[in-house]
């Protein structure tokens, strides 16, 4: 039985090779978004949508339709958005009644169908490590830059915790739209201002606190002199155990000491570091 008051019942996936033009415009109120990897695009409907599909083949030949999905709204997550606790924070879906609020900071997170609803490993460790980034013995955090923003979960942490200015970016739009909508329902956004975005683009931005949980590929082209320690602070995850030793040595040759590492089961990696 689905969960009273969540967005989807059943979602309905198109599964194309080539990109969409932004000029079509007939999906409709069905339409859910459009997540965009590389050249492929993922169209998510709430009902049947073939005809649809059929129409924009035709507007666009050189799309072509590689499969269609129809799953349920807690089988494209793995399993249902849940209200959970890390440190301080307690993150509640919209849907979810919220009770317990005592010493924690609340998070409203809607992820609609974008991934990030705090459940990843990764994830954990970020909070954690924001936490300690905004202890006093490690300095005045008064921006911060958001790289691969997802929801727009870290962001809005971020703000909580005391940063008067976030930018919040992703690459991909339909993240970027479900990072803005998160942050008006937390009230933030006078704080964060999200973006749509290619990371290397923004990382030459002076901010005292950079937040990188991403791709390696793009990761690796962050971590340079030019934009990269003009940080106080960093937050780097998203990373596997490789990965991770590559970063690790790109970072002994810049002038930065690495605080805290989290390990989960010899597999995600997050640094906490700052530099001089």
């Amino acid at each position: 039985m689905p969960v009273a008051g969540i967005p989807y019942k059943d979602l309905y996936i198109y599964y194309l090779e080539g990109r969409i033009n932004s000029e079509c415009n007939f999906f409709g109120n069905e339409f859910i978004g459009n997540w965009q990897e590389d050249d492929f695009s993922f169209l998510f409907f709430k009902n049947p949508a073939q005809d649809k599909i059929k129409k924009l083949l035709v507007a666009q030949p050189n799309l072509t339709l590689i499969d269609d999905y129809r799953m349920t709204y807690d089988e494209w997550h793995g399993k249902m958005p849940f209200s959970l606790r890390i440190g301080r924070f307690i993150i509640n879906p919209p849907w979810e009644t919220r009770e317990n609020l005592q010493n924690g900071i609340e998070i409203i997170l809607d992820p609609g169908v974008v991934f990030g609803t705090g459940t990843h490993p990764t994830t954990h460790d970020c909070m954690e490590a924001l936490e300690l980034a905004f202890d006093n013995d490690c300095g005045q955090i008064e921006s911060v830059m958001d790289l691969g923003t997802g929801t727009g979960l870290l962001s809005i942490a971020a703000a909580h915790l005391g940063s008067k200015k976030t930018l919040a970016v992703d690459i991909n739009y339909l993240a970027a739209t479900t990072a803005k909508k998160n942050i008006f329902l937390n009230g933030m956004e006078e704080r964060i201002i999200p973006v749509q975005g290619s990371a290397q683009d923004f990382i030459r931005l002076p901010s005292d606190l950079i937040i990188a949980n991403i791709h390696y590929d793009v990761m690796k082209l962050l971590i340079n002199p030019e934009g990269f320690t003009n940080k106080k602070s960093f937050i780097l995850s998203g990373l596997l155990r490789r990965e991770a030793e590559e970063i690790d040595f790109q970072l002994s040759k810049l002038p930065v000491k690495i605080i805290k590492k989290w390990e989960f089961n010899g597999i995600w990696y997050t640094f906490f570091g700052k530099t001089f």
